[in-house]
């Protein structure tokens, strides 16, 4: 059995808080792991590269800590190929270029970035050492448009630019559960910055929801107080679930009508899949990447809470519409958002790589 090394320099698939982040590189690891190939997929480093303040000392100690990690994989060795998640600016790969080269052996990056405007700033070192791991590698697979428009001028003869949409890793969806009240759902983390931002407008929107509701949030966090604060208006028509399990998280989009999450700065939002997968539609604003992984009745103009709040309420209180854009959501995930969609791309570029060597 041939083995690939994986690596996510910005949070292992062993973090302990969940993310979209962690879910799709341990996604990505389960697509790789192809047995009828005769390759299994090792986690080889959990040396979590990421300065997010801009910290030039912190940058620093970090190259160090990367140079003793490359001595101590390089004397590993025994992978056929290396594949990175997600190697940006604040968590640039410096291990995987290095090990590959002195290996001799393919380097791919999955979600991989540039970022010209943080160059000269405070994250300069590191964007630049994520510009080097994106020139340093065989094959790069981009998540969204976004990213393939930033990648787009670096492309190279040699180097195949490959979308890889933004995947669950299931084979396959259940049927969606029978509604009974009007419940709609949220899910996401508390914190300050993007996600209370995302917060409050849902609570812009709400003010303009006249006929009974309930709203469900899945989630926590430091934020969790002005969270509370924001919606406290709006009395026991808000209910806080918590951080929630697999199992109790189906129950929750088992209920929910609907899906409202704004997705401010989301880089395409794993939540919007999963809500989708249970057969939920989703109300969303209209921005990059959010837009990779919805339809087009799913966004709504940025700025217009009005309208996030007329389209939930359709969805709310019209059955058939809710039917159809349902049976819509769950397609949209069937056919383009599942692990055998990720594999079968995926392998399509690391094939001719492994045969190569």
């Amino acid at each position: 059995m041939s083995r690939i090394a994986f690596y996510a320099p910005m949070k292992s698939p062993n973090h302990p808080v969940p993310s979209g982040d962690r879910e799709m590189a341990r996604g990505v690891m389960k697509a790789l792991a192809d047995e009828s190939r005769g390759y299994e997929v090792t986690l080889v480093s959990e040396f979590r590269c990421y300065d997010g303040k801009g910290d030039g000392e912190a940058q620093n100690a970090l190259f160090q800590h990367a140079k003793s990690e490359v001595s101590r994989l390089v004397k590993m060795a025994g992978w056929s190929a290396w594949v990175t998640y997600h190697s940006y600016y604040k968590a640039p790969d410096l291990l995987g270029p290095a090990v590959s080269q002195a290996l001799g052996i393919p380097y791919v990056q999955i979600e991989a970035t540039r970022a010209a405007k943080r160059l000269g700033g405070p994250w300069d070192a590191f964007a630049r050492a994520a510009d080097a791991s994106c020139d340093a590698a065989a094959a790069i697979f981009f998540l969204t448009a976004q990213d393939q428009e930033g990648l787009a001028p670096y492309k190279r003869d040699d180097q195949p630019q490959v979308q890889l949409h933004p995947f669950l890793a299931r084979e396959e969806i259940e049927q969606p559960a029978a509604k009974s009240e009007k419940s709609f759902l949220s899910v996401g983390m508390m914190r300050q910055g993007d996600k209370l931002s995302s917060y409050q407008i849902i609570a812009e929107a709400l003010v303009h929801l006249d006929e009974d509701w309930v709203y469900e949030i899945a989630g926590d966090g430091p934020a969790r107080p002005e969270v509370e604060a924001v919606f406290a208006p709006f009395g026991d028509k808000v209910r806080f679930l918590g951080q929630l399990g697999t199992e109790d998280m189906a129950q929750a989009y088992g209920r929910a009508r609907a899906f409202l999450w704004p997705g401010v700065n989301e880089a395409f939002g794993m939540v919007y899949l999963e809500a989708q997968a249970a057969g939920v539609p989703v109300v969303a604003q209209d921005r990059p990447g959010v837009r990779d992984v919805l339809p087009g009745a799913a966004l709504v103009q940025v700025g217009d809470p009005a309208r996030l709040a007329q389209n939930l309420s359709r969805l709310l209180n019209d059955a058939s519409y809710r039917s159809e854009r349902s049976y819509e959501a769950r397609s949209l995930v069937r056919n383009k958002h599942l692990l055998g969609s990720a594999r079968k791309t995926l392998w399509s570029v690391l094939n001719p790589l492994l045969k190569d060597t």
